[in-house]
């Protein structure tokens, strides 16, 4: 899908179809007012995402509740995925803003155009190939406000381009495990390092042995499919910050030996959410060639059962010495995070430390599918970070607060520590402190962990998301590094 911004009328911009966003349903609207009755008697009430294609006037129209680009972002997507399948190879639309040359808008179209788009169709005997190949932004206004040329064109290309890192990631998820294991993603993170000017560096487990990671290693034991530590630097000249990045890659997740019923197993090719969601941020920030130097690490393993599989009542030894004893086998992203938090702090001395994981059922519980749980010890970064997702990318987030009492849940009578907590509640939460216990005494206040168990794979379409992976994790955190680069102030 391409977008492409013409200077010039409606009027005079040829295409196949015109897109109409009718905001606030203001059927008033100079852009809908001759098409009042015919939508009535459609009984179209222009609803939030709410659809209706008028084909012999080759117009689509969509509604949004507001110009705020959380309601832009999915009523543009919506109105994009209804006509994928039509013939219509061109559709124009109007440039929306929320205020006079305020862009957050018209990004969020953008993305909204990019991410509608999507289809994951590759297994697909008979697959479909979209008609829809171009969308033709006008630069006359929704409301005549006053545009800054210059502005939206950057607007539209951070949209594009966060968007394309979104559906890269929506297809690493997407990959069914048979065709998508370590060796694989590894091979993927160096095809993107490759053409997104990158630097790379990948661990074969003889490498990961060498770097004592027990806890990582334990929960690949029992695959034939040996583990991978990946890890991406974008690194320009004079960095304003250092970012850390970690995913959790868990390629498929059978629970181990604490196996999990077969319906909870279906989809948990998921579980490698917050890594593919690295790979998308890396691509994102190198293509937006953002001043802040980030690394990007990925944990790649899968958990399987067998003769050699670890088990409850082991006890492992982290990188950093820690020992760890365990009682559940399908608790093992943390496991895998644990090493990982403890490798990418001993490599790189970063400002700011994010880690990302498709972690708890209980993350899902008490937040819903669509929200990302955000925990750490730091309120100012984690302000920062729900100020990226709840307003600047429209990923929903939420914080869950830590307390003394839950992370007393984790002792261990015979270990450091156990990998799940003695009461069932709060889960989310004492998964989140049990990772804390990786991270050294002096970046604790500069590390912040993401939950995204919920939104990462849902099986119904949702707002801008298809059914299916959503790529959750690349917006909010994109747009929190953006923010560090100071990227101007966007109103929503």
């Amino acid at each position: 899908m391409k977008i492409d911004f013409i200077e010039d009328s409606l009027e005079n911009i040829k295409a196949d179809l015109e897109l109409i966003v009718i905001i606030d349903k203001n059927f008033e609207h100079p852009s809908c007012k001759d098409y009042k009755s015919l939508l009535e008697d459609t009984n179209f009430s222009a609803e939030q995402d709410e659809v209706m294609l008028l084909a012999e006037s080759k117009k689509l129209f969509v509604g949004s509740n507001s110009l705020k680009s959380s309601n832009i972002r999915p009523a543009v997507a919506t109105a994009i995925r209804t006509i994928l399948d039509k013939k219509y190879k061109t559709v124009k639309m109007a440039t929306y803003l929320s205020h006079n040359k305020c862009t957050a808008t018209i990004r969020a179209l953008a993305e909204g155009v990019i991410l509608g788009s999507y289809k994951y169709d590759r297994y697909k005997s008979k697959a479909k190939e979209s008609i829809l190949k171009k969308v033709l932004i006008s630069s006359q206004e929704y409301n005549n406000k006053e545009i800054d040329v210059a502005a939206i064109k950057r607007a539209i290309t951070k949209g594009v381009e966060t968007a394309k890192s979104v559906n890269l990631t929506r297809d690493i998820v997407n990959t069914p495990p048979d065709d998508f294991y370590p060796k694989i993603m590894a091979r993927v993170a160096k095809d993107i390092a490759s053409s997104e000017n990158l630097e790379c560096n990948i661990l074969t487990k003889s490498q990961i042995l060498n770097e004592k990671m027990g806890a990582l290693l334990a929960v690949a034991k029992a695959s034939s499919h040996s583990p991978r530590v990946i890890h991406l630097t974008h690194k320009p000249k004079k960095p304003k910050a250092v970012v850390t990045i970690i995913g959790k890659g868990l390629t498929y997740d059978s629970g181990g030996l604490s196996l999990k019923p077969s319906d909870y197993m279906v989809t948990m090719k998921s579980d490698k959410s917050g890594g593919a969601a690295v790979i998308g941020i890396m691509q994102a920030v190198s293509r937006l060639n953002l001043p802040i130097e980030v690394h990007g690490f990925i944990g790649a393993v899968e958990n399987m059962i067998g003769g050699n599989a670890y088990k409850p009542d082991d006890v492992l030894t982290a990188k950093n010495g820690t020992t760890i004893e365990v009682r559940n086998t399908d608790a093992e992203g943390r496991l895998v995070l644990a090493d990982m938090l403890c490798y990418a702090q001993e490599k790189v001395n970063a400002n700011y430390i994010i880690d990302m994981a498709t972690l708890t059922g209980a993350c899902v519980v008490g937040l819903g599918n669509y929200t990302i749980g955000v925990m750490g010890n730091n309120d100012t970064i984690i302000d920062k970070m729900l100020y990226a997702g709840n307003v600047a990318s429209s990923e929903m987030a939420a914080k869950l607060p830590f307390n003394d009492y839950l992370r007393k849940t984790l002792k261990s009578n015979i270990a450091d520590i156990c990998n799940i907590s003695n009461t069932r509640y709060g889960g989310a939460i004492t998964a989140g402190l049990f990772l804390e216990n990786f991270i050294k005494k002096e970046n604790k206040q500069k590390w912040i962990h993401l939950d995204i168990a919920g939104p990462a794979f849902v099986e119904h379409e949702w707002g801008e998301n298809p059914h299916g992976a959503s790529g959750a994790g690349v917006r909010i955190v994109t747009r929190f590094i953006e923010k560090l680069a100071d990227t101007k102030h966007e109103e929503q």
